[in-house]
């Protein structure tokens, strides 16, 4: 992994050392993988004796990720919705920024300006396309490995501290990587390479319980977000005859079957199991916008439509945009541009 060099992981340990008011971040809206990275490197910063560090988030992540996060003791962790002076005050103290699973400000929604203004050295490791590198003095990054989660794990593994052996990671800091790496993979369903399985295999190795973490991220939901998955594979996807699924989620149908975030985590993945499907698309309604997530079979690219045409990007086999119009309009938007993409750019 050509930006794991000895210079990077000594800059990197360095910065870490020199730190005395360490603060993570990450995207808005937090993924499993977008947590498991965060926590992890929350706990490896323990291990460094960095006792005033902080895990600072622009939104709640979903109650499923709950077992990770409640590693995190309650006064380390800000939440900016609920607590939006301590955590602009948080981020104006901090002396290190540690940058995880985005690779641009805008993506941490209320954060994007203190972290732009900021005067605290910051470090980036994210697995997305284009990171602007000349906002970090220090980056990590790289496209084609899992997830955020698996490059911790790597830059982890390099430094001094950890010296080659996942045995001597903290158990929280690496079940929190398994948990990210596992969710972003979709159970090892997407993005998978060797360095991915080998990371695995350290992990258990060194004690994690996969089992366990299976058995929160998959069966510990509401019955309501069972019966919200039901509703959307029975009244609300369409496949269309260039091979595109599409669901698009109103308030209304939110609202009724009592969604909280994360509860349609991984739905966007189901039409895939459709033989003649080669790519998914979710729309769902949220506050002022309507947030799309894109996911294909290999040889069909999520990434290059969300680009052209859901003011987005991602990954080749998984992206994610928005768009900025009434909800009732979408589906006819999906429909349109779905067809001008397999019929003129998938050919």
């Amino acid at each position: 992994m050509k930006d794991i060099t000895p210079d990077n992981i000594e800059t990197f340990a360095r910065l870490i050392e020199e730190a005395r008011h360490p603060v993570i971040v990450t995207h808005a809206k937090p993924d499993g993988d977008a947590i498991g990275s965060s926590v992890a490197m929350f706990h490896f910063l323990g291990l460094c004796g960095k006792d005033d560090r902080l895990l600072v988030l622009n939104d709640n992540c979903p109650r499923f990720l709950g077992f990770i996060r409640e590693t995190v003791p309650q006064e380390a962790l800000i939440i900016r919705e609920e607590k939006q002076q301590k955590a602009l005050e948080a981020i104006e103290k901090a002396d290190l920024i540690i940058c995880l699973d985005f690779h641009a400000f805008h993506r941490t929604g209320g954060l994007e300006m203190p972290l732009a203004e900021s005067k605290a050295k910051k470090i980036l490791i994210d697995h997305h396309l284009d990171p602007d590198r000349s906002l970090y003095n220090l980056s990590f990054s790289k496209n084609d490995i899992s997830s955020a989660s698996e490059f911790v794990f790597w830059i982890l593994m390099a430094t001094p501290q950890i010296n080659g052996n996942a045995q001597n990671l903290p158990l929280a800091c690496a079940t929190a990587l398994m948990t990210g790496m596992t969710t972003d993979t979709n159970n090892f369903g997407n993005s998978v390479y060797p360095s991915t399985l080998a990371m695995a295999s350290d992990l258990l190795s060194a004690g994690v319980d996969r089992d366990m973490i299976l058995q929160k991220i998959n069966q510990e939901h509401s019955e309501s977000r069972l019966r919200l998955k039901g509703f959307m594979l029975k009244d609300l996807m369409k496949v269309t005859k260039d091979g595109v699924a599409y669901m698009v989620l109103d308030k209304k149908a939110q609202y009724g079957y009592k969604m909280q975030e994360g509860d349609t985590e991984g739905f966007v993945n189901e039409p895939l199991s459709i033989g003649k499907v080669r790519m998914s698309i979710f729309a769902r309604e949220d506050s002022g916008e309507v947030r799309i997530s894109i996911r294909s079979k290999r040889g069909t690219s999520a990434n290059k439509c969300a680009k052209l045409f859901f003011n987005g990007g991602g990954h080749e086999n998984a992206a994610g945009g928005k768009l900025f119009m009434p909800i009732s309009e979408v589906e006819e938007y999906i429909k349109k541009h779905a067809h001008i993409y397999m019929t003129e750019y998938e050919k």
